[in-house]
């Protein structure tokens, strides 16, 4: 057996875990990142009320901030019945 002395280069018993430790310190510095797709911008761009529907809604509140709006409560109601039988 042959022995070299304290000062042997090639070994280091806490090579290993030094490195470990680099490595975690470098993952920690990541930040996170969020990536949308063109085919997940596109629904997005689709999900936009059209103009006509804007118009629409926009009618019901100006009826509804003037007090002229109507609720016509049999239509109402049967809506809801159609919901919930369906179910």
């Amino acid at each position: 057996m042959k022995i070299n002395g304290p000062n042997q280069t090639n070994f280091n018993p806490y090579k290993n875990q030094l490195q470990k430790q680099m490595d975690y310190s470098k993952d920690i510095n990541k930040k996170d990142q969020l990536e949308i797709s063109n085919q997940a911008k596109e629904m997005l761009q689709n999900e936009k009320p059209s103009e006509k529907r804007a118009a629409y809604v926009q009618n019901i509140k100006d009826a509804v901030d003037a007090g002229e709006y109507q609720v016509n409560h049999e239509k109402t109601a049967q809506k809801m019945v159609d919901f919930w039988s369906k179910q």
